[in-house]
């Protein structure tokens, strides 16, 4: 698997240097509405969690990429993800969630071909689900940030959520500046969200 944890601090940077020339522009930052067009929390593992997705950097790299891609066709927001070695998190907005999904289906299949051929291991299941969650109010909608974000934390990665090249905390975090972020931790804890990737 590939462990960031494990690596120099100049193979971090490498790293981070790498995936920041790999990033393709978003829209523009999302307004932090809640009117019009439903927000979803989507999620997807890769079948009994193997770290498929984190065989190397470039790997990660190229699915947040494609899902970012996907995104960008199919939302009118992109308001926080993260990817794991064996799983991501994307929070969005879009009233084409039908067509989101059947994307992200193919998606799943195409990368599944691919490092399957990769990986030498044809046949090899590599997603088990996708599923997507309306988010139900604001303090749901805040939750689910805060808990995209930690996620790297919550499983070891890293120990600040600045540190983890693959999702967007960096960006949150500029955007909105680390006192707010700090306030809008405490405001909306993440507490048992997770257990179920849903929160109450």
């Amino acid at each position: 698997m590939y462990d960031y944890r494990k690596m120099t601090p100049q193979q971090q940077k490498e790293v981070v240097e790498y995936r920041r020339r790999q990033r393709r522009p978003l829209h523009s930052p999302p307004h932090w509405d809640f009117k019009g067009q439903r927000q979803f929390i989507i999620s997807a593992a890769c079948y009994e969690h193997a770290n498929v997705i984190g065989k190397s950097h470039e790997r990660i790299s190229q699915c947040e990429t494609a899902l970012l891609e996907i995104c960008n066709e199919h939302t009118t927001a992109v308001y926080a993800w993260c990817i794991l070695p064996n799983h991501y998190h994307i929070l969005i907005k879009t009233d084409r969630l039908k067509e989101f999904r059947c994307e992200i289906g193919k998606f799943h299949g195409r990368s599944s071909f691919e490092w399957n051929g990769e990986d030498q291991h044809r046949g090899r299941q590599v997603w088990h689900n996708c599923f997507d969650r309306e988010i139900r109010s604001e303090r749901h909608f805040w939750a689910s940030v805060n808990y995209i974000h930690h996620n790297p934390v919550r499983h070891g990665y890293v120990e600040k959520w600045q540190d983890w090249p693959w999702s967007s905390a960096d960006e949150f975090l500029e955007r909105v500046g680390h006192e707010t972020a700090a306030k809008i931790w405490r405001a909306y804890p993440i507490l048992d969200y997770g257990k179920k990737w849903d929160v109450d």
